[in-house]
Order: C-alpha cells, then structure tokens, then sequence
C-alpha cells in the first residue's frame, strides 16, 4: 500500500499556484536535477507560462504536488511523440528544497504511477535520472520503478557531463 502523507494531493495547476511555484521552483539546488525546460532563474512569467501550458488538453499530465494547501512541486507524465513509443511516458517530479526529505515526492511518485498504469494507455514510464541525484533513484525504486541501466555521459547539465541512469515501471501481466 501507498504511503500517505498527510495534506499531500496531486492536482491540477492552478493560477493561485504562480507564487508558490516561482518561490519553490527559483531554486539552483532544483533546477540543476531537472531538464533544460525547467528554466533558472525562474520568474512569475514563467510560472504563468508553465500554469497555462499544463492546463492544455492532451496526453500528457502535469499535475501540482500540494502540501498543505500549497504548490511545493510539480510531477507529471509526458507521453512519447513516436507512433511506435504511443504506451511509453517519461516521468519526472520536482520538489522545492524547503520540503525535501519528508516523504512527499515517494508519495507523489507512487499516486501517479498507480494511476497511471491503470489507465489503458500506458504500459510503461521511465525516468532519467542524473548519476549525481541518488535521493531521487531512491524515490524511483521506492515507487516500483527498476532500473535498467546506465545512459554513460548523455546529459550536459550546468556545464558538466554526466551518466543518466535510466528507470522503469511497467503495468503488470
């Protein structure tokens, strides 16, 4: 069973969220773990930008991570462009750093994967995670996901090459 964390739910953005996003999201310490479409600084436009973006309709989700009535990250499904890659997500979360270590991205990542595989669309999410993030490859495994291997030097992040290590959790059966 999920490990529940009080207050935490996985929810639609919203534009009440701009402020709390630019504090948590505004964060070197976040912004070096993530993809280059995570800008930094990060600024209340944005925010505005991203908040408009994840309300879009399509087959990817991007969901609010809130806690205690607040946004403090973001987790979400983007569904593969390629016909042949049409089961396949990347999955990824973020957390502000004033609520890292609380159990909430384990939480979070466990909900949405759940859910997610029950759908009829997806089979399978995976996740790159950078070698120097062991705290989120914890998150990973604690949430199902298994790792598959190492994607050597694929990542040039904050001027640094680096491994991806590469994990996945498949529906069951």
């Amino acid at each position: 069973m999920a490990t529940e964390i009080p207050g935490c739910v996985l929810r639609p953005w919203r534009h009440g969220d701009a402020p709390a996003l630019v504090r948590h999201g505004d964060d070197r310490r976040v912004w070096r773990n993530l993809t280059e479409r995570f800008p930094h600084p990060y600024t209340a436009q944005d925010a505005d930008s991203w908040i408009d973006y994840a309300a879009e309709p399509g087959p990817s989700l991007h969901l609010a991570i809130d806690w205690q009535g607040e946004a403090v990250g973001g987790i979400g499904l983007i569904a593969l462009e390629d016909p042949v890659d049409q089961h396949t997500a990347d999955f990824g979360y973020w957390l502000g750093h004033a609520v890292w270590g609380r159990g909430l991205a384990t939480a979070a990542a466990r909900a949405l994967a759940a859910h997610a595989l029950a759908l009829p669309r997806w089979q399978r999410l995976q996740a790159r995670v950078y070698a120097w993030n062991p705290a989120s490859m914890r998150v990973l495994e604690k949430a199902g996901f298994e790792r598959e291997g190492v994607l050597r030097r694929s990542i040039c992040k904050d001027g640094e090459l680096t491994d991806a290590v590469l994990y996945a959790r498949l529906r069951a059966g």
